[in-house]
């Protein structure tokens, strides 16, 4: 594959349910340091990986994308960056770049998965400034008023509308939350796990701004 100039970063911002495609995901990236966002529409399963990664769940078994990193690691590749060098009728084309010290291999990859692997061993993701323009949207940054949680994007696109979830104190999520892993039901679990970061940092706000409180806090 050759290199490209004028490259740019990208970070993982959430996951969303896709308007487009029924029963996909859209996973949101985001240009490092800049206003561009890109949809790139994935599957359930692999939407479910990234989820249980962004919320730090650990199942009790290990999935397909851990299998890979730990077999790589066991011999010495090391992931060095993925790469997001195409877009064409609808499709992103990504290659993921390995090293194991002597030699540097790309490798053609679908980009979730490439996205999934990068997000457990760190790697950094890239895309070119065309199909950053091509493919992205910018995302304006005046929502003070309509969205005051924009640094919890990631919590917001996680977690779809459950009022019943919504309602349970921190140690009813908790215990749900854990037969949820425990029946490997991961991506229920995911939406369980954004709601409990959620709510415990509602908690921790709360206890912050108001002090001395003469009765217990209501985790409700």
């Amino acid at each position: 594959m050759a290199e490209y100039e004028n490259r740019v970063r990208l970070n993982v911002m959430g996951l969303s349910y896709s308007q487009i495609q029924s029963g996909a995901y859209a996973l949101i990236l985001a240009q490092a340091g800049g206003p561009y966002r890109i949809p790139v529409v994935i599957g359930a399963s692999e939407a479910q990986s990234i989820a249980l990664k962004m919320e730090g769940i650990i199942p009790p078994r290990p999935m397909t994308h851990d299998i890979f990193v730990s077999f790589a690691h066991a011999f010495g590749v090391k992931l060095k960056e993925v790469f997001i060098y195409k877009f064409e009728d609808g499709i992103f084309s990504s290659e993921m770049k390995f090293s194991d010290g002597d030699r540097t291999v790309a490798i053609d990859s679908r980009t979730s998965d490439a996205i999934a692997i990068a997000m457990r061993t760190g790697a950094p993701i890239y895309t070119t400034f065309s199909i950053l323009e091509e493919t992205g949207f910018e995302m304006e940054i005046k929502e003070d008023d309509e969205n005051p949680t924009d640094d919890k994007n990631s919590d917001e696109t996680t977690i779809s509308d459950e009022p019943k979830l919504e309602n349970y104190a921190i140690e009813e999520l908790e215990k749900t939350l854990t037969r949820l892993i425990e029946r490997e039901e991961y991506e229920e679990a995911s939406r369980v796990a954004a709601i409990l970061k959620h709510k415990r940092g509602e908690n921790e706000a709360g206890e912050s701004e108001t002090p001395a409180l003469d009765y217990p806090e209501d985790n409700l």
